[in-house]
């Protein structure tokens, strides 16, 4: 897989193999956002984390289907890594509790290497890893697709129609909350359920006295969800350590379990678990 502008995209492997590949994964859930810098890759990250902590350990795949941006490696410890070609596909690079990763980044030469590619590489890519990646037998997938609603979101939800849905992450300001409603819409246009709402940087908590600052107000993520008629999953609050950790590719769930922030992914968790329950009744 090539990281220029080609003349000609690489042709699309045939359905059945990807369809081969996806029914051996339980449950397929994309991690969203109507923009970007809301903490949609953390989330993404640590949930697969979580879940992963919760019972699953290797049993859980992230996909990071962000072309241009992918950090996942980073957040997670794994720049460097490379995916391993077989004859008959690719094998995931492995990371914490055995959660299986693909990423472009893998295929980059280095970290300031772009992908510089327009839409049907872009198609070709996420169907690619879909269908080339040997997952194998998953009890979850987790996706963290790019900010918006363009190419990669739609390849993806269209190629996966069974999709379990959508975790959509937002902060409380307006400007976030307008952009909310745009992903809510889009999911609600490919049938695609929306699992709920996680609003993130939702106040301050003083490590040091435990006080909680709203710096970017609060309640918004609430708002659009009782608006919209979708679950709301829960309020992650801004801790410093969050971003040391990620920047240092320790997952934060893991390193920090008693702080306020780990406890709000646990709960996340339990209310996702609760969705995937009901809806296989």
């Amino acid at each position: 897989m090539q990281t220029t502008n080609e003349t000609k995209p690489p042709a699309f492997k045939e359905d059945t193999i990807l369809r081969k590949r996806m029914d051996k994964i339980k449950h397929k859930i994309a991690v969203i956002s109507g923009k970007g810098g809301v903490g949609k890759t953390l989330t993404a990250v640590n949930l697969a984390i979580s879940f992963a902590n919760k019972g699953h350990e290797n049993k859980v795949g992230l996909l990071d289907a962000d072309l241009h941006g992918p950090c996942v490696p980073k957040m997670l410890g794994m720049e460097g890594q490379k995916l391993k070609v077989g004859p008959v596909g690719a094998l995931p690079a492995i990371g914490p509790l055995g959660v299986k990763v693909v990423s472009m980044q893998f295929l980059l030469e280095g970290n300031e290497v772009p992908v510089v590619w327009r839409g049907p590489l872009k198609m070709r890519a996420i169907q690619q890893f879909l269908s080339d990646i040997l997952w194998g037998e998953l009890d979850f997938l987790f996706i963290d697709l790019p900010p918006g609603t363009g190419d990669e979101p739609l390849s993806v939800l269209k190629l996966l129609p069974e999709m379990d849905g959508v975790v959509i992450v937002t902060i409380p300001s307006e400007v976030s909350q307008n952009v909310v409603e745009k992903a809510i819409t889009f999911s609600r246009q490919l049938n695609v359920p929306v699992i709920g709402i996680v609003e993130n940087m939702s106040g301050f908590v003083c490590p040091e006295c435990g006080t909680k600052t709203h710096i970017f107000k609060t309640g918004g993520g609430e708002k659009v969800a009782n608006a919209f008629n979708v679950p709301f999953l829960g309020r992650i609050p801004l801790d410093p350590r969050v971003c040391e950790a990620s920047d240092a590719g320790n997952p934060f769930i893991l390193q920090y379990p008693d702080s306020p922030a780990t406890k709000a992914f646990q709960e996340i968790v339990e209310k996702i678990k609760a969705f995937l329950q009901e809806k296989e009744k």
